[in-house]
């Protein structure tokens, strides 16, 4: 029988790539990646105050609620990443199963999506690293310039680990995964048994979603930003799939178990919090709405536990924010190097070349890098930069459905895989259309919550028609004209990319 490694090396072959990362995941540092990225810690500390501040406890239902929708995603993508085991996600499905126009502007939307997500991610720090620092005796002023600071130190040394090699990215992720199941599930346990002051029926109390005769369910859409937030990054196992051991198996296991624990450690964490807010939830709420509590969820940790327990409480939430940082930034780099082997993206020839004693991309890490500062230049705000960079990836995911639909009608897959759907593909495929259709939506909705106009940032000085632009459309906008005026300068005439060799026959 032919050793794994020798298979996968010879199944890669097939794409027309040869092994030059190493291959060194086994099938829990794919899922801990795949979880890392996912990371409820960070996507929760992120937007909390948005949640609770538009929703009240009744937020919470936004929860499974997500969780569904993008188990649904998630299982269309297991099944092509069953197919596809190499590094690039959205970018390589569309490819292998469109066209390369279409495939192109997928990776670029998807590609600067995972960028902006960097930046989100390494911003969120300092929502929990400030705070803690405080509390052991500094007094670090907790503004812009000081959060900008934190980030850019953040991806300094994600940057440096991801140039390192994916054995040290996989140490750092596989410990910071132990650190966020254990230490949510255990703290919010600990909160939950013990300084639960609300009623376990408080979670039905939708008060704050009819405040001020407010829509109740424009409302509730406005508050699940935060669940968005959380709940994407699984098809990262599929990205890592050139450094995965047998990935057509392993990849699609990772990709669901990922959602799966995400939505299971989330609930706990999330319902474990609302019964321990101390005193009138309604004021707790109110005051988190007008910004006089600008951070609720380290109030509720810092205003329960003793000092000593409340700073463990922080240092492993931002123990798993930091590995979040790094599993998000693999991911793109994976995704960059994916295109620019393929001559898909500016100047890829000559920074994308493997360091053959790291087995990594190191011009494209400092590139990823670099790109991801870029947002720090002009910062507006974690919340905003996040909910930017989640609408671009569920875009990002739309396109891949629709690809991955138009193909089965065309009678794919043809070749079996150890990940399958069978007759439900095209139905899964058709409800996670629907469902990241109804949610791009609300990501595009204008509203001051969540997707302002660019006039309300600060210090930005525009009106007219320019600054009634909603922040999302003017992001999307200016990645797809860029992206429109490279494609048509320097990739329009390109060759396509897209071959597979036939199967083998099974050993």
């Amino acid at each position: 029988m032919e050793d794994q490694s020798h298979h996968d090396i010879r199944d890669l072959a097939r794409f027309g790539y040869k092994q030059e990362l190493r291959r060194a995941l086994g099938v829990y540092s794919s899922f801990a990646v795949a979880f890392s990225y996912i990371s409820p810690s960070t996507g929760i500390f992120t937007l909390y105050a948005l949640g609770i501040g538009l929703g009240g406890p009744a937020f919470i239902w936004s929860w499974p609620l997500v969780a569904l929708g993008q188990f649904i995603i998630a299982l269309n993508f297991a099944e092509v990443s069953s197919h596809f085991p190499v590094a690039g996600s959205v970018y390589q499905w569309t490819k292998y199963l469109s066209n390369r126009h279409y495939s192109w502007f997928s990776g670029w939307i998807y590609l600067f999506a995972g960028i902006l997500t960097v930046t989100a991610v390494d911003v969120t720090i300092p929502i929990v690293l400030i705070p803690l620092l405080n509390n052991l005796g500094l007094n670090i002023p907790n503004n812009a310039q000081t959060q900008v600071a934190v980030g850019a130190l953040v991806l300094t040394s994600t940057t440096l680990l991801n140039i390192f090699g994916v054995r040290l990215v996989a140490l750092v992720n596989n410990t910071g995964v132990v650190f966020e199941i254990l230490g949510m599930v255990v703290f919010a346990l600990v909160l939950l048994f013990f300084f639960a002051h609300q009623s376990p029926t408080v979670v039905f109390d939708t008060s704050a979603l009819n405040a001020g005769g407010a829509n109740p369910y424009g409302t509730f859409f406005a508050a699940m930003f935060m669940s968005l937030f959380v709940i994407y990054g699984f098809d990262t196992a599929s990205t890592l799939a050139e450094e995965t051991k047998n990935p057509r198996r392993e990849a699609p296991r990772a990709v669901l178990a990922a959602v799966i624990g995400a939505f299971i450690i989330g609930a706990i964490f999330l319902y474990s919090t609302l019964l321990a807010i101390p005193g009138d939830i309604n004021k707790f709420v109110a005051g988190t709405a007008s910004g006089e509590i600008t951070n609720p969820l380290v109030s509720i940790i810092t205003g329960n536990l003793p000092g000593w327990a409340a700073n463990i409480y922080l240092f492993v939430v931002f123990a798993a924010i930091y590995v979040c940082c790094l599993a998000i930034q693999t991911s793109t780099i994976r995704l960059a190097f994916g295109m620019a082997r393929d001559g898909k993206l500016p100047l890829g020839r000559i920074y994308n070349r493997v360091n053959p004693t790291l087995h990594t991309p190191v011009g494209t890490c400092l590139v990823i890098g670099a790109l991801a500062a870029v947002p720090l230049l002009y910062y507006a705000g974690a919340g905003l930069i996040a909910i930017a960079a989640t609408g671009m990836i569920y875009l990002s995911y739309i396109l891949g459905n629709i690809a991955i639909l138009i193909a089965r009608t065309k009678g794919w897959p043809k070749e079996s895989s150890p990940f399958k759907l069978g007759s439900w593909g095209t139905l899964i495929n058709v409800l996670g259309l629907v469902w990241g259709g109804s949610m791009l939506i609300n990501f595009l909705w204008p509203r001051s919550s969540s997707n302002p106009p660019l006039s309300a940032l600060p210090n930005l000085n525009l009106s007219g028609v320019v600054g009634n632009i909603p922040i999302f459309e003017a992001t999307v906008g200016i990645i797809v004209v860029v992206g429109a005026i490279y494609y048509a300068v320097a990739q329009r005439r390109m060759p396509d990319t897209a071959t597979i060799a036939p199967a083998e026959a099974p050993a």
